[in-house]
């Protein structure tokens, strides 16, 4: 659906649909040879169930349920990665089950549990079930944070089905806020990050129009504020 040639050539991390909500295993097998080419690492992406909503309408799952549904896609992707020599780095849930997972401890411990069945990391949102479960299960967690999507005054992601253009201006707004002075940037104003939480992994839809210069300008702007810290 995107330009994944030009983007793997920007991000660090890449998180691969897994067959659920996109992709296939022609798809997945030159995605992740894509990945190995330009040294990006690999998360798994695992969705619901919906190819039609490309998985972004909810449904009704039961926790281990879930665990299942998202085993069996993970598993799919980790054949692609022992056939190329490479290693899972994380997992990350999709869509409307990553909002889900986010909300409900139950589903939040299902999907964390399978990071830990595959003795990967988990990313999610932080100060959230994701951020708990993680906790409590004693899995490592990736912070995340989305340039591409609006929060609330409050906080909460507003996972949205599909993804509008976003202007070069508002990108550098965004970012420079986050790294500079630790607020994540709110449909009123802005929120101070997750107490405690000190790295953010900083998510770019591959859907989002013009996503490869947003990555892009995500990139240098990153670059140059690690650079200043060193």
């Amino acid at each position: 659906m995107g330009d994944d040639a030009a983007l793997m050539k920007t991000i660090h991390l890449a998180n691969i649909a897994c067959g659920f909500h996109a992709s296939d295993f022609s798809i997945m097998n030159e995605t992740v040879r894509l990945a190995k080419t330009n040294n990006v690492r690999i998360g798994a992406h695992p969705s619901l169930p919906d190819r039609q909503g490309f998985g972004r309408r909810e449904m009704a799952m039961e926790p281990d349920e879930l665990a299942s549904c998202f085993i069996y896609q993970v598993g799919a992707l980790m054949g692609f990665l022992v056939a190329h020599g490479l290693t899972l780095n994380h997992i990350k849930p999709h869509g409307a089950v990553y909002g889900m997972t986010a909300r409900d401890p139950a589903l939040a411990r299902a999907a964390v549990g399978v990071a830990k069945t595959f003795g990967v990391p988990f990313m999610g949102l932080p100060g959230t079930q994701h951020q708990a479960a993680a906790k409590e299960l004693g899995v490592p967690f990736i912070a995340e944070w989305f340039v591409d999507m609006e929060y609330s005054p409050e906080g909460k992601l507003l996972i949205t089905k599909t993804h509008e253009p976003l202007p070069a201006s508002v990108v550098r707004d965004r970012v420079n806020r986050l790294l500079e002075e630790k607020h994540i940037t709110t449909t009123t104003g802005s929120l101070p990050l997750t107490e405690g939480v000190t790295e953010v992994s900083i998510c770019c839809h591959s859907d989002t129009p013009g996503a490869v210069e947003i990555a892009e300008t995500v990139k240098a702007l990153v670059d140059r504020n690690n650079a200043q810290l060193q």
